[in-house]
């Protein structure tokens, strides 16, 4: 499966966004990917802080087929960004749940979820942000980036690419992935 690439420079968020596309366009399935975002959101309404030079993308597609619940689809998703994280950092990546990644108990990474239904089709909104050389201060909650834990300048257009590719891969199985085998199919 190919997803449609959307590249923006400056958006509000990727995940309205997305909405957008998926309700006044004919597309399935597509990855939203913006340089900076002036309203990024994070769970419970929260601002997602959006630094030029991070990761901010949404990916969309079409979940009618698939039998899992969103809480497990929420697993999925912090797996998948777990494995696009451990390509490059070779250490511990834990999921904070439901939806949080951490490295060294420091938050590197956040995905929001948003389903929405058109006619009859069922889409999932998975918008993903990631620390890639710049991380926020936030009160009382440590954060990190990709850059201070491994000296390597990340460029978001490679890191898009690279997630692009895990989703592309593992999309085509969600309709038989069965979620009691998590870890060991996702490896």
């Amino acid at each position: 499966m190919k997803l449609k690439k959307f590249n923006f420079k400056i958006v509000n968020s990727t995940n309205d966004l997305a909405i957008q596309i998926i309700k006044n366009t004919n597309n399935k399935s597509g990855i939203i990917i913006a340089e900076k975002q002036k309203n990024g959101r994070g769970q419970y309404g929260r601002k997602w802080t959006s630094f030029k030079g991070n990761l901010f993308v949404s990916i969309f597609f079409q979940v009618n087929k698939v039998k899992l619940s969103l809480k497990d689809l929420t697993k999925i998703n912090c797996f998948l960004v777990k494995k696009f994280l451990s390509n490059f950092y070779k250490g511990k990546i834990t999921i904070k749940n439901p939806n949080d990644l951490l490295i060294s108990n420091m938050k590197i990474s956040g995905i929001l979820q948003e389903t929405l239904s058109k006619s009859d089709e069922k889409f999932i909104i998975v918008g993903i942000g990631v620390n890639l050389i710049k991380n926020p201060i936030i009160k009382n909650y440590f954060t990190t980036n990709l850059f201070d834990l491994t000296g390597v300048k990340i460029t978001p257009k490679n890191a898009s690419l690279k997630l692009k590719k895990i989703y592309e891969s593992f999309i085509p199985m969600l309709p038989k992935f069965n979620i009691k085998n998590l870890d060991r199919n996702l490896k």
